[in-house]
């Protein structure tokens, strides 16, 4: 039979070129969202004791250069905390947070898109499967005992299935993978964000507590 020497693609009819399209740009969002995920990620213990270090050597100017010579949102979370040194409490808390709340979104950004594509490819793929059940009902009278052509329909509609469902297992992985990221990265955030923030008042009261006793 001559559609076995076509390749895959043509054997699963029109539908494999939007899940094909749905496979790459799935593949690209997924590379794209490794690469960002992981050039945020920084040695936050070795980052934070350095910051600390330099805040107890009254060198905030410099804690605040190494802030902004670090990639990633650690480093803005941090620069925003040290920015409201001196500060009471809960301003330095909501400087924090306010940071993290608009470093949370882009951490997340496009994800949700490779989740929908992990949905739409299965729908797709049984698209392809009705398609090729309407073909092989419409020419069911002109068959005349050639299975070659109810096989080939045979062929498309279940390799269209299989690719969609091929495809949307392995968008959930994705997914489950960069999110996974991105609530490690979070994580970090709080740690850090309170360890700073109560590094900051204890030496915002120390420093006042040897002001008055000079005094």
């Amino acid at each position: 039979m001559d559609y076995l020497q076509d390749n895959f693609i043509s054997q699963g009819g029109p539908v494999m070129y939007p899940l094909l399209f749905i496979s790459l740009l799935g593949f690209l969002l997924f590379v794209e969202r490794s690469l960002f995920l992981h050039k945020g990620q920084i040695g936050t213990q070795d980052f934070l004791s350095g910051i600390k270090n330099l805040v107890r050597k009254k060198r905030l100017v410099e804690a605040l250069t190494l802030c902004e010579d670090t990639p990633g949102p650690m480093a803005r979370i941090m620069k925003s905390a040290l920015l409201n040194y001196g500060e009471s409490r809960e301003t330095i808390r909501s400087a924090i947070q306010s940071a993290a709340i608009v470093e949370i979104p882009t951490l997340e950004r496009r994800i949700g898109t490779i989740a929908a594509l992990a949905r739409v490819a299965p729908l797709l793929g049984f698209l392809g499967t009705l398609i090729a059940a309407f073909q092989a009902l419409y020419l069911f009278e002109s068959f005349n005992g050639d299975s070659g052509v109810l096989s080939r329909l045979l062929a498309e509609a279940l390799i269209t299935s299989a690719s969609g469902l091929a495809i949307s297992v392995l968008a959930m992985l994705a997914y489950h993978f960069l999110y996974g990221r991105v609530r490690a990265l979070v994580h970090d955030f709080e740690w850090m964000g309170h360890e700073i923030h109560e590094f900051l008042i204890m030496q915002s009261d120390a420093e006042e507590s040897k002001h008055e006793d000079a005094e």
